[in-house]
């Protein structure tokens, strides 16, 4: 398989006064090509810290990340977000929400909307296209973040815990909604990496999931999670992969 992401041997520390912190001890992974990765752990373990080094936000103490085997640079255009708050602009409406991320790629303003109207329809709300953030409900507008990061034909989406704000039936949804775009191999995002707290999503959705231990954390495990797709969340085998990864996370 085709690596896609690599993360080697990366540690993270933060001055304190006269003492350090460590929050990341020594962690290393990689993503492939058409592979969805979960990564999971306790609370303040650097999670979100991975993702932002991803996403070029903070750098790391030590280590490489590396995507499509070279450096992570500054532009990361083959890289998009969707964040648990969905950070749209309150002032532009649904279509121009999605339309904005756009302009830098395309600067014919037909091209850019019929390529928005694409992926709205793509993620399920169209009909809302002239609606605003305040008039939307949490997995309204999570479509819309979705939409907005799918529409810049990523190579890698990030997932930052975008379903945690959700009802359980928003929630659920989502998620299969979000295989559904994520599962053809010809089409982008090529990968997913998704952080979360919840082992039943994990297991729902993922290839495989890389497990960190308490901070200062390190890769307890990288699970592969093999059950056959469209997954029954209801199965005996299903419960049993979510209690093998929950006793893998137990001190």
């Amino acid at each position: 398989m085709e690596e896609l992401l690599s993360v080697n041997n990366v540690h993270m520390e933060y001055s304190t006064g006269k003492s350090k912190l460590v929050s990341i001890q020594d962690i290393s992974f990689t993503i492939h090509k058409n592979e969805f990765v979960s990564l999971i752990g306790p609370s303040g373990c650097g999670k979100s810290t991975i993702l932002k080094m991803v996403l070029g936000l903070i750098k790391p103490t030590s280590g490489t990340l590396l995507m499509g085997g070279k450096p992570l640079g500054e532009d990361n255009s083959r890289i998009s977000v969707v964040f648990q708050n969905p950070a749209l602009f309150p002032w532009l409406d649904v279509l121009k929400n999605v339309e904005i991320v756009l302009e830098p790629i395309m600067r014919d303003r037909e091209e850019r909307k019929e390529a928005a109207l694409k992926y709205i329809k793509m993620v399920g709300i169209d009909g809302f296209e002239g609606a605003y953030p305040r008039e939307l409900s949490g997995g309204m507008k999570q479509r819309v973040s979705i939409a907005r990061a799918i529409s810049t034909s990523p190579e890698l989406l990030l997932l930052d815990e975008p379903f945690a704000g959700l009802d359980v039936f928003s929630a659920q949804a989502l998620r299969e909604e979000l295989l559904d775009l994520w599962l053809p191999p010809d089409k982008p995002p090529h990968a997913v990496l998704l952080v979360t707290h919840n082992v039943d999503e994990a297991v729902q959705l993922s290839d495989k999931i890389v497990i960190l231990s308490r901070r200062p954390s390190t890769v307890i495990d990288e699970r592969p999670i093999t059950l056959e797709r469209p997954r029954n969340t209801r199965s005996d085998e299903f419960y049993r992969t979510v209690d093998e990864v929950v006793r893998t996370m137990s001190p």
